[in-house]
């Protein structure tokens, strides 16, 4: 019967990040920098707001868009941390996680010939969705922008048939944000032009030295885009599947259909839990942000040490990852990857997991403890060091 399985699932591939996780699980000495899963646990005052739903028994149906109360507290939570403003009642979405969010965003405003440009490289969620809507995705490389998205790349990719841009910032799998500038520059070009923008932002809590800026927040800009983001990173939430689509209502009131037919509603519990989170839990991200900024900079220091270099020399400014280069050593990234695993016990991803276009390159996590992150630079430190002799 796998004959009459849809093509287009037929050709997708399973996440080379899963592949790498999965296979790490058959070297149990290992050290793995894999998954940009936060290594805290769900701060507590939330834990104990999801125990409530459930001793209340509030496990019924929600309202589709969700809990009313929980929307508005998505919106006042992006009106004070990023100038957003959306009305809870026509402009917000509560989904099964940020991925869900990027679904039906996707199969409610792509359909067959349409193009989505998308920065290479990227996190691989993207294009298999694209390709189930019957679209295309046309890739902007980045790599010699410091893997940022400029006006002049947009530009240059840009037809008739383009429908979306995807702009994912900070960065998975490089970390890198887009400036104010950089951002204001694309809103001018493509500001009244037919084009959607779908600005992923759910690394927004994790930017380090300047406050997250949405293009959604620059005059004339919400009008055309559609703003994702959740609580899996900010709180630590992953497994809870919260995640938010910010639209105008003209757009939000179709997405809403896709949604209700996809998953009827969010998780309940999960859902008084968020509320939780985005009021009591506003700055929970707070103390894990500056963790990360600790790490972050551990591992950078070493992997300049080690003679790892980034693409530019800049710190990445947001996410937990990292993305060096790793060229000058003549391995693919896969090649790479394997050896450093087979021989010193560490894991990171093949960059050639985020397109064609993160090949060179491997993504290093800094979402563990300061404890692994030490033994697994000391390893690393040591492979370099032989294919270097």
């Amino acid at each position: 019967m796998e004959h009459l399985v849809n093509s287009e699932v037929k050709q997708i591939q399973i996440s080379g990040i899963r592949k790498m996780s999965n296979l790490v699980a058959t070297y149990p000495d290992a050290l793995t920098l894999t998954i940009g899963q936060p290594d805290f646990p769900t701060p507590a005052h939330i834990v104990e707001a999801g125990k409530r739903a459930l001793d209340e028994n509030r496990t019924l149906y929600t309202a589709n868009a969700g809990l009313p109360q929980l929307r508005k507290a998505a919106a006042d939570f992006v009106s004070g941390k990023y100038g957003l403003s959306y009305d809870p009642e026509q402009e917000v979405i509560v989904t099964a996680g940020a991925s869900q969010a990027l679904d039906i965003t996707l199969r409610t405003i792509i359909g067959p010939g349409c193009e989505v440009l998308i920065p290479g490289p990227i996190y691989p969620g993207y294009e298999p969705i694209i390709r189930m809507c019957g679209g295309t995705s046309v890739y902007v490389d980045t790599r010699q922008s410091g893997f940022q998205m400029t006006a002049e790349l947009i530009a240059a990719k840009l037809t008739e048939r383009t429908r979306a841009i995807i702009l994912c910032y900070p960065s998975n799998p490089t970390g890198r944000v887009m400036s104010e500038n950089q951002l204001t520059q694309v809103a001018e070009l493509l500001r009244g032009k037919p084009v959607f923008i779908i600005s992923d932002e759910i690394y927004s809590e994790l930017v380090y030295d300047q406050p997250h800026r949405s293009i959604a927040a620059l005059p004339g800009m919400k009008e055309q885009t559609i703003v994702i983001n959740g609580l899996s990173k900010s709180h630590s939430m992953t497994g809870w599947r919260i995640g938010f689509t910010f639209a105008p209502a003209s757009i939000s009131k179709h997405m809403l259909k896709v949604h209700q037919y996809n998953v009827t509603c969010a998780s309940s519990i999960s859902q008084y839990a968020a509320i939780e989170a985005l009021t009591a839990g506003r700055d929970d991200a707070e103390p894990m942000k500056r963790e990360y900024k600790a790490r972050r900079d551990f591992v950078y220091d070493r992997l300049m040490r080690i003679g790892l270099k980034a693409e530019k020399p800049e710190k990445p400014e947001g996410a937990f990852y990292l993305f060096p280069s790793i060229g000058q050593f003549g391995l693919s990234s896969q090649q790479f990857a394997m050896k450093l695993l087979d021989e010193e016990r560490v894991a990171v991803v093949p960059g050639d997991a985020f397109s064609e276009y993160g090949e060179g390159y491997v993504r290093i996590s800094y979402a563990y403890s300061m404890d692994v992150l030490k033994k697994a630079m000391d390893r690393l430190e040591k492979f370099v060091s032989r294919l270097g002799s």
